[in-house]
């Protein structure tokens, strides 16, 4: 028996060791699995990383997805797949510049008042030196993704494919230019999506104001400086006598105004008093009202949050202090009816620093979505996607039937810049990816280049066919449409659904077969992790502490697909014992079994052994149906259970006996029972605990890596 077992198992001393074994081997890129092994034929698998943010380090979420990913990937390359995972990072646009700007902060320095090129080689040497922490971390938690096929969402070929699609949209009648309500940040000077806005519930007062014969209400008076529509439903039989474009004069914050009546059907007539007037400026209801009737759009606030001249005495004032002056203003002339000091109600806020979203209406790029989402709808009805759990299938549906058009454009410096052209005149948008544009083919006015870069969606959400070099690369041929999609349920809207639409619309086919989604992953307590209530969890103090293989498992048992799994150090740690018992029940195997050398042909069993191998391979069998169905944490709770109280506490127990004072005929059954089962539970605890049944497979002085064995059930394994 191998030195080795005579010393505790050490995951310190080992996992550095097995990864850059395994990495050495080659396996991890498909194209050099053995040919024995995996003949020409063998199906493919491809499983593409969710692009990991290159601004930080990886947290317990990052250790979810890099566990389950690698179980499926692992599992796969036992089944004789043709196994891709491929790995890549994502440059994170708006995410790893705030991140930078804290930096900038901590310096006296602010990206306001540095040149765009100098502040972008400065994020990118910042992303590409973290970038080498991150791809570290992933190799320490275990994970068989080719490196060699490694992407970065900034490398060229990835821009050039997402310029291609911005070029497709424009030429089928999908990509526009134009004034439309947007939602902007104050503090950090850029629009986002309708996904990455945070809602917020808030409790503030709410007020009635007197505005001619009518009372309106509102929570944002600050707004009401250039109302100058009131507008009813047409059917609302208490303002009948008022008509459509009808003028009143009246007096209002800054003296007299004259007020023109809109009739819109869009008007709640059980809200309120059924009247409201209208900022088509700053909110997205009354843009879309006065662009049914063609009506005026004032601006009010600033990009900074701050009130326009039309505000007159509080012009340049903040809205948050403008706000009680302005009702006292209201109140001095009595036009204040009634406050309600206990509205609540929700606010749009940034997701990143908590600041009050201000619509803005700017000229930006907007995708149209329908015609995207129509096709994507259609293959998910159809049943060519699968959702685990399926619970999302419905929730991406509702969301797929009324989706909106959605803004690309940031105005950031760190992403890939717009290709685009925009007339000095009349503002016109020209896609222009080899720089070709020189004046506006609208009016022939000078043109500059567009300053903004692209939604960090917008080309992640091509990421499964970019990545696989669609267009160029044989990889795409082999192994697109993807197989798995996993990650987190939370962003289904942010990327899953936009992987779908996108590779659809691009490559006519779906981007992937299956889509896993975990939920999060929060403190011992079920508390989200943040680093304000001080509960963030690293998960390499864990594996530190345990060994990857028991942070492992302790991740998957017990995690359902798309609950929150609570991560609690002491089950981490109890799984250490488990990675503990597997080396002491090896040892215990060799030390008994040190005379003989396993016969997988062998056939003179006793009938309690064959009884015993029955148990055994039933559970193999169940555990091999849990595993093609995404059921991981039951497969490993139930190998779990095998292992411990089975063939450790009992069969073990009673195998002292048997090869202590059995016949030769009955220790010998015992001996080879005992050494074929060792090998297949290491087999099938591989996917879950990599490292420590990688080293026990090299001390049973196996001629091959265990990562490329064959899974342990007779006839029906994959492409053997």
């Amino acid at each position: 028996m191998n030195e080795k077992f005579l010393k505790p198992y050490n995951p310190k001393e080992t996992e550095s060791r097995i990864y850059e074994m395994w990495e050495k081997s080659g396996f991890f890129n498909p194209d050099n699995l053995p040919a024995e092994r995996f003949p020409l034929g063998a199906k493919p698998f491809c499983l593409i990383m969710p692009p990991t943010n290159a601004n930080g380090s990886l947290h317990a979420g990052h250790g979810l997805v890099m566990t389950i990913e690698d179980i499926i990937v692992r599992y796969k390359r036992l089944r004789g797949y043709k196994t891709l995972w491929l790995p890549g990072l994502d440059h994170a646009g708006f995410e790893t510049q705030v991140v930078y700007e804290k930096q900038l902060e901590k310096e006296g320095r602010s990206r306001f008042e540095m040149e765009p090129n100098k502040l972008y080689e400065e994020i990118l040497d910042f992303t590409l030196n973290n970038s080498k922490n991150i791809k570290s971390q992933i190799r320490k938690m275990g994970a068989s993704c080719d490196w060699s096929r490694e992407k970065f969402t900034l490398d060229p070929e990835i821009i050039k494919t997402v310029y291609g699609t911005f070029e497709q949209l424009s030429k089928d009648g999908l990509l526009y230019r134009g004034n439309r309500i947007v939602s902007w940040c104050p503090r950090h000077q850029t629009s986002f999506s309708d996904l990455e806005i945070k809602d917020e519930e808030r409790v503030e007062p709410y007020y009635f104001l007197k505005y001619g014969p009518f009372t309106i209400s509102t929570s944002r008076p600050e707004t009401k400086f250039g109302d100058k529509y009131v507008v009813m439903h047409p059917n609302d039989k208490r303002y009948a006598n008022y008509k459509d474009g009808q003028k009143i004069d009246l007096e209002w914050i800054n003296g007299p105004i004259t007020a023109t009546i809109v009739k819109d059907e869009s008007v709640d007539m059980e809200f309120g008093t059924g009247v409201m007037t209208i900022t088509p400026w700053h909110d997205a209801i009354d843009f879309g009202i006065a662009e049914r009737h063609n009506l005026d759009k004032e601006q009010i606030i600033d990009d900074r949050g701050k009130l326009l001249p039309v505000a007159g005495e509080f012009a340049g004032m903040h809205i948050t202090k403008a706000r009680p002056l302005i009702i006292q203003k209201l109140e001095q002339k009595g036009l204040v009816e009634k406050i309600d000091q206990n509205y609540k109600h929700v606010v749009h806020t940034c997701y990143k620093c908590g600041t009050l979203i201000e619509p803005q209406i700017k000229e930006q790029w907007f995708i149209k979505m329908k015609p995207l989402a129509q096709k994507a709808l259609e293959k998910i009805a159809n049943g060519e996607i699968v959702y685990i759990p399926d619970h999302y299938k419905k929730i991406t549906e509702h969301w797929l039937e009324n989706i909106m058009d959605w803004n690309i454009s940031r105005q950031i410096v760190w992403g890939i810049p717009i290709p685009a052209k925009i007339c000095d005149q009349c503002g016109h948008g020209m896609v222009d990816l080899n720089d070709e544009v020189k004046k506006c083919q609208k009016c022939d006015g000078p043109v500059h280049k567009d300053k903004d870069t692209f939604d960090t969606w917008f080309s992640s959400g091509q990421w499964p066919f970019a990545s696989l070099g669609y267009g160029y690369s044989d990889d795409f041929k082999t192994y697109y449409p993807t197989d798995v999609m996993e990650t987190a349920g939370e962003i289904i809207f942010f990327w899953v659904s936009r992987m779908i639409m996108l590779g659809l619309y691009r490559t006519g086919k779906i981007p992937f077969k299956t889509v896993y989604l975990h939920g999060l992953v929060q403190d011992a307590k079920g508390r989200k992790m943040s680093k304000s209530k001080g509960n963030v969890i690293n998960p390499l103090d864990l594996t530190e502490k345990y060994g990857t293989d028991a942070f492992r498992i302790g991740m998957v048992i017990g995690n359902t697909p798309g609950t929150s799994l609570a991560l609690s150090e002491d089950k981490i740690r109890a799984y250490k014992n488990f990675a503990n018992k597997i080396w002491n029940i090896s040892r215990f195997v060799l030390t008994n079994t040190e005379a003989i050398a396993y016969d997988d042909k062998f056939e003179k069993f006793t009938e309690n052994d064959l009884a015993l191998i029955k148990e055994r391979d039933d559970i193999i069998i169940d555990v091999t149906k849990d595993m093609d169905n995404f059921r991981f944490y039951i497969a490993a709770e139930k190998l779990y259970h095998y292992v411990w109280h089975t063939f450790a506490d009992k069969i073990l127990e009673e195998s002292k006996n048997v090869i202590s004072l059995g016949q030769s005929e009955e220790k010998l059954s015992r001996q080879q029972f005992l050494l074929g089962t060792l090998e297949k539970i290491l087999i099938c605890l591989h996917p879950f605990m990599p490292f420590v049944t990688e080293e026990i497979w090299q001390l049973l002085g196996k001629s091959q890596l265990l990562m490329i064995e064959k899974w342990p059930t007779d006839g029906n394994t994959q492409n053997e």
